[in-house]
This record gives C-alpha cells, sequence and structure tokens, in this order.
C-alpha cells in the first residue's frame, strides 16, 4: 500500500528530472554585436565610403573643415576609403591645401587623387585613403555626356598584411540622369569583369538601388546592403540611398555588418561602412 501511495509523487520527481535535463540540452540562441562578428579565419577589411562635400559643412559653406573629416574616418576604423568631392589647391578651399594629402596625413593613410576637373586655379575630384601600401594607381575618365561634368574611376591595387592583393576603385557617377550614369557604369565593369582578385566598388553613385545603373553593376558586384538600404542623403534628414559599396561576385567575400553612420552635420552625405571577410 506504501508503494501504491509513493508512485505518484516518484513519477512527479522522475518528470521533473528528466525537463531539467531536456531544457539544459536546448541549444541556447546567439547573439552578434551591431557591427557583426569577424571570421577569425579570414583576412576582414574595414571600408568607408563617403561624399565629403569638399570637407564644407552645408550650415556653414565658408568653413573648411578637414579636421572634421579626418576624425570621423579615424572613429570609423575604415582601412580603405572612397572619398568623393575633394578639392585640390584650388581657390575655393584654398591653393595651398591639398585635402586627399592633408586628409591622408591626418589619418595616417596613404593617399591618391584622381582628378576629375580643372577648379578655380586648382583641381576638383576623388580620393583613395589605405592603410594598406598602394601600387598601379591609375585614373580612368569615364564617358562624358553634353553639358556634364567630367567624371572618373580611381584605381588601385593595395597589398594587405598577408601578401594577397585588391583592386580598390572610387567613383563619383553622373547626377543629371540614370542613363548617363549607366553608360559610365558599363566602362567600369568592363575595365574590372576580368579581375582575378578581389575587387571593391565605392563612391556615390548618384542614382538608387533600383536603378538601371545598379542593375547593371549588379551583374558584377555585389553591394553590402542588399535590403532595406538606409538612406545617405540629405545628411540631416536622409531621404534616399545613392551611396554604396560594391565587391565582386566572383569571390569567396562576405558581409560582417553594413551601417550608414550618423553623421549629419559635416557633409551633404552620410558616410557608408561596412565590414567584410576574405576567405
Amino acid at each position: 500500500k506504501l508503494i501504491m501511495l509513493l508512485r505518484p509523487i516518484l513519477f512527479l520527481i522522475l518528470s521533473s528530472i528528466s525537463s531539467f535535463y531536456q531544457l539544459g540540452s536546448e541549444e541556447k540562441p546567439t547573439t552578434t554585436s551591431p557591427r557583426g562578428e569577424d571570421d577569425k579565419k579570414a583576412i576582414n577589411l574595414t571600408i568607408l565610403s563617403y561624399n565629403v562635400r569638399h570637407c564644407s559643412p552645408p550650415a556653414n559653406p565658408s568653413l573648411i573643415d578637414v579636421e572634421a573629416i579626418a576624425n570621423i574616418i579615424k572613429d570609423s576604423k575604415a582601412e580603405l576609403v572612397g572619398l568623393q568631392e575633394i578639392d585640390v589647391n584650388n581657390g575655393r578651399s584654398g591653393v595651398n591645401l591639398d585635402q586627399a594629402a592633408k586628409l591622408g596625413e591626418l589619418t595616417g593613410m596613404y593617399h591618391y587623387f584622381s582628378k576629375g576637373i580643372d577648379y578655380q586655379g586648382g583641381a576638383y575630384g576623388t580620393a583613395i585613403l589605405s592603410k594598406f601600401p598602394l601600387s598601379e594607381q591609375e585614373t580612368i575618365q569615364l564617358p562624358e555626356a553634353p553639358d556634364t561634368e567630367q567624371r572618373t574611376l580611381s584605381l588601385v591595387t593595395a597589398t594587405l598584411p598577408d601578401g594577397r592583393k585588391i583592386r580598390f576603385a572610387n567613383t563619383h557617377l553622373d547626377f543629371t540622369a540614370d542613363e548617363n550614369a549607366l553608360v559610365q557604369a558599363k566602362v567600369i565593369t568592363e575595365k574590372l569583369k576580368d579581375e582575378k582578385v578581389p575587387v571593391f566598388v565605392v563612391g556615390d553613385f548618384n542614382v538608387v538601388k533600383e536603378s538601371k545603373t545598379m542593375q547593371h553593376l549588379g551583374q558584377y558586384f555585389t553591394s553590402t546592403c542588399e535590403a532595406n538600404c538606409m538612406p545617405t542623403i540629405p545628411a540631416d534628414v536622409p531621404k534616399k540611398t545613392i551611396d554604396f559599396i560594391l565587391f565582386s561576385n566572383n569571390q569567396d567575400i562576405t558581409v560582417r555588418a553594413h551601417e550608414v553612420l550618423n553623421q549629419p552635420t559635416a557633409s551633404d552625405h552620410r558616410p557608408v561602412w561596412a565590414r567584410v571577410s576574405l576567405k
């Protein structure tokens, strides 16, 4: 009789023990930092694209604040940077101010400037900054529609710490029409499509992701932001996404994180930041 009375109690005890072990064996959910987890077996790169508006904040157009842009770059920890709208030794920003060289000096990075046009006694164009040594630097002039500004593709080879090489390109496409930007994009893909090493193309593309230009580029390159991309312009209240970081489709590259940095005042664009891993 005693055993009959204790049987329900023993059953409850055994059931509780079984449930405890089952709970302990369940897979725990994992969490990642907002900027993703690096692959420890890969080369991890931090990339930034930023239209800096000749280092002049929109709220104070008479001010040239190279230091503010340099601080944003340094805070981002970027190792490869594409900058658009750079002044070099011209009347607008200062005939003795080479913004590309100064930004390289302030950030401790190698620099390469690509002139788009002559401007006020100096030059205006784009720049690349790199923590890694640069070689094979070249500026490719892109097709120019009538009454539009000359645009370029700036292209370098960067040698990574393990000795491998990548190609890094920076551009600022025509803003007047998607058709013009598309013609320029086709020159870019023709130039880069047969590269055997990883290729990154960053810039102010002046078109949205749904455009014909970005659809064409998508045949050869992948964006670090595939869906629901945060807007990049205007910087104070962003409404449109026209700044991108792209990488070659035919390489083993993984996006660890993508952000549009909260920088609303230094330029009329917000910088685009990405962390990627190369197998």
